[in-house]
């Protein structure tokens, strides 16, 4: 037990180290200047999305959850179209749009281009919350269909799903074990509510909680997303 003990403490001691590290890293000029190659889409829209314009304190935080990067708006959009393709019969307006670790809500104005019944996201840091309201409010496209658009502020291990039709959007939002108890939270969503409910996984690299899921099967990805769909319960 004393060696046990010993070696989980040295674990968490390295990944400390390193995501300090890491952090440093990401924090110089060049790396900085870098994350500003995403800013197109804000220049489009007049909104502020970008992981460049980040204060330190809040890309600390996310260093020990889950670092904070929008969405690449093709990829996106080639994720949204294999879903279709993959369910021909599939009709957004039946469905709810959930982002799980929303951030600054790039990929909620993004779902809006598609009439969604309604669009929700869910984020842990209270500024990147914050400014994710402020660009909900001050979105402008014509290409806009669904202006139902919502965020919360809390913990998304803990979110208690609607029960209603709904794309669930991941992009690493969680370490594994807040992963875990949110898919198991959901579970338990769909044997209290069945309905149909699709996993859109960017860059899945937990989709090892998915796949141990008896809950859901995937339908279709690329090296840069997996897709899942609900197995009726």
């Amino acid at each position: 037990m004393e060696n046990s003990a010993r070696d989980g403490f040295f674990y968490t001691a390295k990944r400390f180290i390193s995501t300090l590290w890491e952090f440093a890293r990401e924090s110089t000029p060049a790396r900085r200047q870098q994350r500003y190659g995403d800013v197109d889409y804000d220049w489009d829209f007049r909104v502020d999305t970008t992981g460049a314009t980040m204060g330190w304190r809040d890309r600390l935080l996310g260093a020990f959850h889950s670092p904070y990067q929008p969405t690449e708006p093709a990829l996106f959009r080639e994720m949204l179209e294999s879903l279709i393709q993959a369910n021909p019969k599939m009709d957004f307006r039946e469905f709810t749009f959930i982002d799980i670790g929303s951030g600054k809500g790039r990929a909620l104005l993004m779902a809006a281009d598609d009439p969604f019944r309604r669009i929700l996201g869910i984020e842990l840091l209270p500024e990147l919350h914050r400014i994710a309201k402020e660009n909900i409010g001050k979105y402008k496209s014509d290409s806009q269909q669904c202006f139902a658009i919502d965020c919360l502020l809390g913990d998304a291990s803990a979110f208690a799903f609607p029960p209603e039709p709904t794309v669930l959007y991941l992009f690493n939002p969680l370490p594994e074990s807040g992963l875990a108890r949110m898919i198991s939270n959901l579970e338990h969503s769909l044997r209290e509510h069945p309905r149909q409910v699709f996993v859109l996984y960017h860059n899945p690299l937990l989709e090892r909680v998915l796949t141990r899921s008896a809950a859901f099967n995937r339908i279709a990805g690329t090296h840069q997303y997996s897709i899942f769909a609900e197995t009726p319960m």
